[in-house]
């Protein structure tokens, strides 16, 4: 497909995601107490959407992402949070 058909296809779904994201910033900000690692997070990703070389996917799950290589002897909570908070 070319851009033209790749807009008139999923443009009002990512329109619908962006506005999305933005309620949900709003609702962030107006509410109390400090934010963590997951906000920051998402800043990063959000400044990724706005470079213009490829493999912006891929650059914004890295954002997300524990990099380390070395494991960990065990885990340290039960589920997965949804971004790394940059301690080993």
């Amino acid at each position: 497909m070319n851009r033209r058909e790749l807009l008139d296809l999923y443009f009002l779904e990512a329109r619908a995601k962006v506005i999305d994201l933005a309620a949900f910033l709003d609702r962030v900000g107006h509410a109390e107490g400090e934010t963590d690692f997951r906000y920051q997070a998402l800043k990063q990703a959000f400044a990724e959407l706005q470079r213009e070389d490829p493999d912006c996917a891929r650059r914004v799950l890295l954002t997300f992402s524990d990099q380390t290589t070395e494991p960990i002897a065990k885990a340290t909570v039960k589920g997965a949070c949804g971004a790394w908070p940059g301690k080993a």
